[in-house]
Parts: structure tokens; sequence; C-alpha cells
């Protein structure tokens, strides 16, 4: 069905083949190498790291980066608080810098357990917090999404940010894991 959609737009002039190619490009180019980058330089640079904190959308469109069409609300996990995201209508999730969603986020058994027993669902990932950690659920919303920014593994302080970045998975930015040091 994509293609014959495809076929007809060009067909009726509505789209060019090259800006068909140019826009799979794109989103072929949206991984979580993006969230990475945005975590790692706000490791190392409390400049962007207070900017990133107050106007997410702000602080990624100084790296270059598109601040896709939602607000962009950063939490940052500390070790007295955890934070995990979650989109409990459908799968909303920040595409521009973390790519497409797992088949995990969508489904409705996280998206309905997140919620209620997060502790139970974070144990299933191989994440398992101390009890004194307040762990704190974000919906995401129709017009604004989440990103965790998760704590700088110890040991890191004189890498560079490309050696940073390198740590952070997608999911540590979704809060259902931890960066560690390699």
């Amino acid at each position: 069905m994509e293609v014959a959609v495809r076929e007809l737009l060009i067909e009726k002039g509505v789209l060019t083949a090259d800006q068909v190619r140019r826009q799979v490009e794109d989103m072929d180019s949206r991984t979580p190498a993006r969230g990475a980058a945005v975590v790692a330089r706000a490791w190392s640079d409390p400049v962007f790291h207070r900017l990133l904190m107050a106007d997410g959308n702000a602080a990624v469109e100084t790296m270059g980066l598109e601040r896709g069409p939602y607000k962009l609300v950063v939490v940052e996990n500390t070790p007295d608080v955890h934070n995990v995201i979650v989109c409990t209508l459908c799968s909303c999730y920040p595409r521009w810098l973390l790519g497409l969603p797992p088949d995990w986020y969508k489904s409705r058994n996280y998206r309905s357990r997140m919620v209620r027993e997060p502790r139970a669902v974070l144990r299933e990932f191989g994440l398992e917090l101390p009890q004194d950690t307040t762990v704190r659920v974000h919906d995401s919303t129709a017009d604004m999404r989440y990103l965790v920014l998760p704590m700088r593994p110890v040991g890191t302080d004189e890498w560079q940010e490309q050696q940073l970045g390198a740590l952070v998975g997608r999911d540590a930015m979704v809060g259902v894991a931890v960066c560690a040091s390699r």
C-alpha cells in the first residue's frame, strides 16, 4: 500500500522521488546516537547542562539537531531519584533523538504496568534500584516528549564527549537501564 500511495503522490506531482528519498534518509539517520550525543554534551558542558534542563528544545538546537515538533522535557537521574518514561495512551517517543521506539515501549504490557509497578518492570529489564531511591514515572503526551539524562558513570571525569556518548544506550535515555563505564 505504501508503494502505491508513494507512486501516486509522485505521479500527481505532490512529491518528487528526490523528496521521498531525502525523507527516508532523514528518518534512517534518526538513531539513539543523537540522544547519546546530547547526554554526553550535558555531562561535559555545565552551560549546556543548565540549558538542557531549562529548555530541552533550545539545547538540542544548539547542537544542530532538529528539535522535533514537541516540547522536550529532560529529567535527570540522581543517586536519590530514578526517572523512567512511558506513554500510557500510545507510544509517544522522541523519535528525532532516539530513532524508532522499541517494540516493548509500544506494548500494552509496558504502558500499563510501568505506572502501576515500576520497580517490578525495571527488575524485568535487569535494573534493581535501592529501596531508598525514588522512582518517578513520566507519561509522555501528544505535545510533550521526555528524555532521561542518566547519571554519568563513575571514573569518566577525564573522558571526551565521543567516549562518553559510546556509554549511553537508548534504554538509559528511557530510564529502563543505567550507563556503566566500560
